[in-house]
């Protein structure tokens, strides 16, 4: 298999994780009320952001740079963004995920990017 496919696969991966990530956080709204509103909004980003992983992974094949640069610049978001939070172990194996989806994405540009 191609280094290509597994970027691919390496993208739905984070995709699924993402929107795994967003109802589990939907189901744990009732633990901290006060924060409700905050985690609702959270899980509906990180539910969009999914779709959107989920389109690239489908886009990515037809070398179009957009698409290619949007989920470049997603994954990129994903490494630097948890940051600035706590981070946990989940938050660790996330950015993993995305370095090693990123690095896999980025070696084989040239099969999705136009020539």
């Amino acid at each position: 298999m191609q280094t290509s496919q597994y970027a691919r696969y390496l993208v739905l991966l984070t995709s699924g994780v993402l929107a795994f990530f967003s109802v589990a956080s939907l189901t744990r709204i009732g633990v901290n009320p006060e924060a409700a509103g905050w985690v609702a909004i959270y899980a509906f980003i990180m539910l969009i952001e999914a779709g959107a992983l989920l389109l690239c992974y489908y886009r990515l094949p037809r070398q179009k740079k957009f698409i290619f640069w949007l989920t470049f610049i997603i994954l990129a978001l994903n490494i630097i963004l948890p940051v600035f939070d706590q981070i946990g172990l989940a938050d660790v194996l996330f950015i993993l995920l995305n370095m090693a989806t990123l690095a896999l994405l980025y070696s084989s540009r040239k099969d999705f990017l136009p020539a």
